[in-house]
């Protein structure tokens, strides 16, 4: 292995713990021995644990009759608090999707009677969308189940080196510019 190598897949090489990525760069560096894939080392890892992540979590919210959109929907409901409502545009920029798959998720969850829309004051244009009781619990209990199985997925990592990779995450995803806003 050269010696750039060494050093940039050093986090591995230390802890003797080894993946496909590590042997991915090997290969690399073999074939492109002054080629820098550290972005691979952070990047590609964060794509497989997306992916290995996602089934998971996506059978949480089918056990609670929700796909991942409609899931994303109540749960910004929720997190807004107490009355649960807000317009449809609020729902769009906070979830950064289009418009149009705003209005195909809120029509979903009304048809289920998870939401509804509410006559505005001053704008008709524009219904705002709230929780139905019903919406409620079954948000706050998806969330909660949710919560559970991230947890369980985190486990090999203790609470520092969690909170200590949440921070990096972060400084990552500003540095990006790709951090999720908060309007």
């Amino acid at each position: 292995m050269s010696r750039h190598l060494d050093e940039n897949i050093g986090e591995s090489a230390d802890d003797g713990l080894h993946d496909g990525i590590d042997a991915r760069r090997a290969q690399w560096a073999r074939e492109l021995p002054d080629l820098d894939t550290r972005g691979m080392a952070i990047l590609g890892r964060a794509r497989w644990i997306t992916l290995a992540a996602r089934p998971k979590i996506e059978a949480i919210f089918a056990s609670y009759g929700l796909d991942t959109g409609e899931a994303d929907v109540l749960f910004t409901l929720l997190r807004s608090g107490p009355p649960y409502r807000l317009r449809p545009t609020e729902l769009y920029k906070s979830m950064m999707i289009s418009s149009g798959g705003v209005t195909n998720r809120i029509a979903k969850l009304l048809k289920s009677g998870l939401v509804r829309q509410v006559a505005s004051e001053g704008d008709g244009r524009s219904l705002p969308v709230e929780l139905t009781e019903q919406g409620l619990i079954r948000a706050r209990e998806a969330f909660e189940a949710d919560m559970a199985v991230e947890s369980l997925m985190l486990e090999g990592l203790s609470g520092d080196e969690q909170d200590h990779l949440a921070r990096l995450l972060r400084k990552l995803a500003l540095s990006l510019g790709s951090s999720p806003s908060m309007e």
